[in-house]
């Protein structure tokens, strides 16, 4: 693994003087609040779906736009919180770099148990391959990308084929998978949350991510890239990232896996926005990976 080189001074500070506020209640809307709005455009409240959670926001690049990269992204909040409106940091800075990005909600636990929240991930996942040559994005350039347990979601449209036949697609279909801090491999439950979300004990083991890459065909898989805190109190990496990306190798499927040292779970996924960029090359990284993947 390659030492980052440090970043500018100014920016490093702005960093740690960013960092306390992380840890607040609305830390996101603090974020957001210096999102600037002249680097893309916003067509929000698009629905893929009947329910009202069902619905994402679309991040354009500023410009013409011909077969663009396109990025359906799942944010975390253990299966039962967030929303979309939250991550417009996450899609400006990804439309920034010319690519189109999707945040998508999904609906929560309690409302809903596993495996919902996957099968809405499909179902917007088709929203994007219907919508992207519209939206000046290419079918062939499609990627899913999630942070926590969106990162979850993001695996098993991956890597459970189920899912996406459902709707009528393949894993292979998609162009590339991101995920960022994911849980891949979490029995026996132990968080509240997580546990209401599927039904602990009665959880099957063919919900975990890494059941399905040590099953994977290599024909049938799409290339990921695995970012994480090097340490994280939530996820650890050792556990997941790592064990997920050596089961891949395993099967011969393609995977690149790198661990950060100056984030945590939270500010991996931070990291996007412009002042807490200098901890950790998270975008630099997906972008690279996004833009080159199948172009």
């Amino acid at each position: 693994m390659s030492a980052h080189p440090r970043p500018p001074r100014r920016r490093w500070l702005a960093a740690i003087g960013l960092l306390p506020l992380l840890q607040a209640c609305s830390p996101l809307a603090l974020i957001n609040a210096a999102v600037p709005s002249r680097t893309h455009r916003v067509m929000a409240g698009q629905a893929y779906g009947p329910h009202t959670r069902q619905q994402l926001d679309v991040y354009l690049p500023v410009g013409d736009l011909a077969s663009a990269p396109v990025v359906l992204y799942f944010y975390g909040g253990t299966w039962s919180s967030g929303r979309r409106e939250d991550y417009r940091f996450v899609g400006e800075a990804m439309a920034a770099r010319g690519i189109v990005t999707l945040v998508a909600d999904y609906r929560l636990s309690p409302e809903v148990r596993y495996p919902a929240f996957v099968q809405d991930s499909a179902l917007a996942l088709r929203w994007a391959w219907d919508h992207a040559e519209r939206l000046g994005g290419s079918r062939q350039r499609l990627h899913v990308m999630g942070h926590s347990a969106g990162a979850y979601n993001a695996a098993m449209l991956a890597l459970d084929p189920r899912w996406l036949a459902a709707v009528e697609l393949t894993p292979a279909q998609l162009a590339g998978w991101i995920g960022l801090a994911g849980p891949y491999d979490f029995l026996p439950i132990g968080v509240p949350e997580a546990q209401v979300a599927f039904d602990w004990p009665n959880t099957p083991a063919d919900s975990q991510p890494l059941f399905h890459a040590q099953r994977l065909q290599p024909a049938r898989a799409a290339p990921a890239l695995l970012l994480a805190p090097r340490q994280d109190l939530l996820v650890d990496p050792q556990r997941n990232s790592e064990a997920l990306a050596q089961a891949l190798r395993q099967r011969g499927l393609p995977v690149q896996l790198e661990l950060f040292g100056r984030v945590s779970h939270t500010t991996l996924i931070g990291a996007f926005a412009a002042p807490l960029r200098g901890l950790a090359p998270v975008l630099e990284r997906v972008s690279a990976f996004v833009q080159g993947a199948r172009a």
